[in-house]
């Protein structure tokens, strides 16, 4: 029955989908989850009109001549956005011609950018969208430096522009991967990290004068360039850090240097020092459910920390930060289910549904700085929109809808057509691997 109605939905949807911005488009009758903290609204109606949100809520009116689709009862949110994720740069990240996520032998850190190289035919790209992710932060991965480079915000539209925002921010390590890259020490990954930031803000002073190339010099004239924006405080610096202590040591950069915009990665162990990071406004992008000591600097991992650093106040998304970053990220509806279930645990930290599903859509957009762009079904936002079958932090629900700034989605990837291929084997020879 639930396969039978979803094959309904989807071709009910499939009369909405083009032209792109002919006409509006109204989703009625739903249950309407707008992605800002609060609870779903039952009989919500969300309106896009020029492929953004103009109204979403309970008795919004429905303009002359737009096109309707009665969701009958059945769940709409935002666009799910993937807060840390390197989709795009892997297509089979063990191939090495196929992962653009790290440039070990470059002569560049900082400067890196990793837009140009993302992929947009990447079958993880459309394996993600199936999974109702619309927005993804693509992170650079460190490789010959603490810096890794800039990173980008893209969409995962079925077209070859997916860059949203490109050089939306830095990207830092400063835990035990960084201490490995700066000598072998915290010390002098710390003392490394102000010396790069110093001579940015010297190049920034004087171009002209800075030598890149003396013994002195950490960063070649390039890097240092890049890294104006980070100092200056017009570009995001995000610092991975997941023990408390490189976490405060990350805090306590920006007393020497109080320009920096930072955003906090992983965090592991922030619920140990929520206050601090609270006090200090920096938002988090974590994991979720991380609750093994999986290492040194995640020995007090609790599967409480989202929700007792939310509890303090401060503004939580979840990513791809336990491995699997270039192709997993249709994780994050279990991700924000996980902290749900928590509420359940007697002596555990959850979420609310509508706090939980916010850390996967509006508090990763805000993060970065395009909380007014996407994210949530306010008015203004890109219409990026999501129909589903079911409870989308539950397991068992799917995607029968996706529209990315209001433009319909395909649902099928590389995934779904061997499943179609090879469902029902017949005797004789086996179907074309290809057929274009």
């Amino acid at each position: 029955m639930k396969k039978t109605l979803s094959l309904i939905l989807a071709a009910s949807l499939a009369s909405v989908s083009a032209p792109a911005f002919a006409q509006s488009i109204a989703i009625i009758n739903a249950t309407l989850a707008i992605g800002d903290g609060s609870e779903p609204i039952k009989g919500g109606t969300v309106v896009i009109t020029a492929g953004k949100v103009v109204a979403a809520g309970a008795g919004v009116a429905v303009p002359a001549g737009a096109k309707t689709l009665d969701a009958g009862g059945k769940w709409v949110t935002p666009g799910l956005v993937s807060g840390f994720s390197r989709v795009g740069l892997a297509e089979v990240p063990a191939v090495r011609e196929t992962n653009d996520t790290r440039a070990a032998r470059s002569p560049f850190s900082a400067a890196i950018d990793v837009a140009p190289a993302i992929n947009p035919l990447a079958n993880p790209i459309a394996i993600s969208r199936t999974a109702g992710i619309t927005r993804a932060v693509v992170a650079p991965a460190a490789a010959a430096s603490i810096f890794a480079g800039q990173g980008a915000v893209i969409d995962l539209g079925a077209d070859m522009n997916p860059v949203t925002k490109a050089r939306a921010f830095q990207y830092v390590e400063m835990g035990e991967e960084g201490s490995a890259e700066a000598g072998g020490s915290r010390a002098a990954m710390i003392l490394t990290f102000r010396m790069m930031l110093k001579q940015a803000q010297d190049y920034a002073k004087a171009p002209a004068a800075y030598d890149g190339n003396s013994r002195d010099a950490l960063l070649n004239r390039v890097d240092a360039e890049a890294l104006v924006p980070v100092v200056t405080g017009a570009t995001p610096l995000m610092i991975h850090a997941e023990s408390a202590r490189d976490i405060l040591a990350a805090l306590a950069v920006r007393q020497e240097f109080p320009a920096l915009k930072l955003i906090l990665a992983g965090a592991t162990e922030g619920w140990m020092v929520a206050s601090q990071i609270a006090a200090a406004k920096v938002p988090v992008i974590t994991a979720g459910l991380e609750d093994l000591p999986s290492s040194f600097e995640k020995l007090a991992a609790t599967q409480s920390n989202v929700g007792r650093m939310v509890k303090a106040g401060v503004t939580v998304s979840m990513g791809m930060l336990t491995g699997d970053d270039a192709l997993q990220l249709r994780a994050a509806t279990q991700q924000a289910g996980n902290m749900v279930a928590l509420t359940k645990v007697p002596g555990a930290t959850g979420l609310s549904w509508g706090q939980a599903l916010r850390t996967i859509t509006s508090a990763p957009a805000e993060a970065m700085g395009l909380g007014d762009r996407f994210g949530s079904l306010k008015a203004g936002r890109a219409g990026d929109v999501v129909l589903w079958d079911g409870d989308p932090l539950e397991m068992t629900s799917a995607p029968v809808g996706v529209w990315i700034d209001g433009v319909q989605q395909p649902l099928d990837n590389r995934q779904t057509r061997l499943r179609d291929r090879y469902a029902n084997p017949a005797e004789g020879a086996l179907p074309k691997a290809y057929d274009w």
